[in-house]
């Protein structure tokens, strides 16, 4: 489509990362002939209602007509000093990231969405981004890729960067269509593809609480760190602090998927919050912060288990509460890791996003990230984790049996002397160390996000906010995942992270 010339592409649902891409495929076309057909187009291409956001999307020749490919959205900063080096870092991330999987795009369509500040008109806020859009299309052309269309949504209404006729466009805009009502909206539906409403309503399900319950939660959370701190940085218990955070977050699981299901994502965010008690996602929180729990944690990815972990995940990112907002890196990347698992790539993406947002340097949140970004196959994790499962209950069967005695009770040791029986307790306890500890030999790692769970600062300071760093006991060892080393096929991060 060049300026208001017509144009085919598919109805596509898309991603919001530069070097993210749809896996459907064309089956399902839909003809676009202009600029209100594109602004109507924007919801179903990201997923979503973009909001305050600079939105990029790549154009594929297919037999002399237009194919939408690959999409990329970034937030408009605040200040205009800004725009131009987000200019260049979104085109160039969504041109690479198309190089990459051999489509370079031919053309561009680029987007500024955002609601005027009180007391300024949609007209205003257009013309306040035209150096930005302006900025984009340089870039673009840098790369020897044309802009072909620029809009900008404001208000109801959207205006063209790039009619060149005097006249044309209505100086005030035109008014977009009403959501759902025109032929690109039938034929998504038809495709099964949906707009999950706003972009900030998708976050909010994400974010720490701020009602007055966010008080008692942070209290909470104050206790909970004086009584598990002490047994994290403790070699002896570190272990069943990890076992008993597991077996909590197994109960609530149950909790979770024994409870009736509700409609809309607001009332069931709602029940979920009231079915975990305060004191319960202390516990969870701080425990999560330990590598190896998390990383168990993180094996419920699929089958009964990935809805009410998902459900779960999202419930302890809105409990971190205060100063304990770093510690969301963890549930945070546990929801964001199910997300993708499961399918939804866009829920993933954002989940990844503010894990990053909370500690930029939780290395599995950037693993996960990159290759979500990439487009690569979540089951080659999933494939791990299982095998680490696998592993892990035939090293913990194997320990079963020396513990609980595997010489019958009153045959002869050594000397003739009665083989004495381990108690259960004391069976269970070594069954713990063993695995905590590494008896399945693999070196322990040093990674920023595992070695050291975060942990409340001590004395005087705020809890919560120092990072306390844990070792193990000397000459231990213990595993790490393959969640942790980089992933196949994967290059570097490009997107909002």
């Amino acid at each position: 489509m060049t300026n208001h010339s017509e144009m085919t592409g598919s109805a596509e649902n898309g991603d919001i990362e530069p070097t993210a891409y749809d896996r459907h495929g064309a089956d399902h076309q839909v003809t676009l002939r202009t600029p209100a057909e594109l602004a109507d187009a924007l919801p179903y291409l990201l997923g979503y209602r973009p909001e305050d956001s600079i939105v990029l999307v790549a154009l594929h020749d297919r037999g002399g007509r237009g194919r939408f490919g690959g999409r990329a959205r970034l937030g408009i900063p605040a200040g205009a000093d800004d725009w131009a080096s987000v200019a260049r870092q979104l085109a160039h991330g969504l041109v690479t990231g198309s190089e990459r999987r051999g489509t370079r795009p031919e053309q561009m369509i680029a987007y500024v969405c955002q609601e005027p500040a009180p007391g300024e008109t949609g007209r205003q806020v257009m013309e306040r981004l035209r150096p930005l859009v302006q900025n984009l299309r340089t870039e673009c052309g840098r790369l020897d890729v044309t802009v072909i269309e620029a809009l900008c949504i404001s208000d109801g209404r959207f205006w063209s960067y790039c009619c060149p006729i005097e006249g044309c466009c209505p100086v005030d805009g035109s008014p977009m269509g009403l959501p759902g009502t025109s032929v690109l909206a039938a034929a998504a539906t038809y495709a099964g593809l949906q707009v999950r409403g706003t972009l900030r309503e998708l976050r909010s399900r994400l974010l720490p609480w701020e009602t007055a319950a966010a008080l008692e939660q942070e209290a909470a959370l104050d206790a909970a760190g004086s009584a598990l701190v002490p047994r994290i940085l403790d070699d002896a218990y570190r272990a069943d602090v990890g076992h008993e955070t597991l077996d909590l977050a197994r109960l609530i699981l149950d909790r979770f998927a024994a409870a009736p299901p509700v409609s809309g994502a607001l009332h069931s965010d709602l029940c979920d919050d009231a079915l975990l008690a305060h004191d319960e996602a202390a516990t969870l929180i701080l425990g999560l912060q330990d590598r190896t729990t998390r990383d168990r944690a993180a094996e419920w990815m699929e089958g009964d288990e990935a809805v009410p972990a998902l459900r779960l995940w999202r419930a302890l990112a809105r409990r971190c509460v205060g100063p304990y907002g770093e510690h969301a890196a963890a549930p945070l990347t546990l929801a964001g890791w199910v997300a993708w698992s499961t399918g939804d790539d866009l829920e993933a993406r954002e989940a990844l996003a503010l894990a990053l947002g909370a500690d930029s340097d939780y290395l599995f949140a950037r693993l996960l990230h990159q290759a979500c970004n990439e487009g690569l196959d979540p089951e080659s994790i999933r494939r791990c984790l299982r095998a680490e499962r696998k592993d892990r209950a035939g090293a913990e069967a194997d320990g079963a049996e020396v513990a609980d005695g595997s010489v019958p009770q009153g045959a002869s040791g050594p000397g003739g002397a009665p083989t004495p029986v381990a108690s259960p307790t004391a069976s269970r306890r070594r069954r713990r160390t063993r695995t905590a500890d590494g008896a399945e030999g693999r070196p322990r790692s040093a990674e920023s996000d595992g070695s050291r769970p975060r942990t409340p600062a001590q004395g005087t300071a705020r809890p919560g906010g120092t990072r306390a760093r844990t070792s193990g006991r000397s000459g231990s060892r213990r595993h790490d995942t393959c969640a942790e080393r980089p992933l196949p096929g994967s290059n570097g991060v490009e997107g909002d992270g």
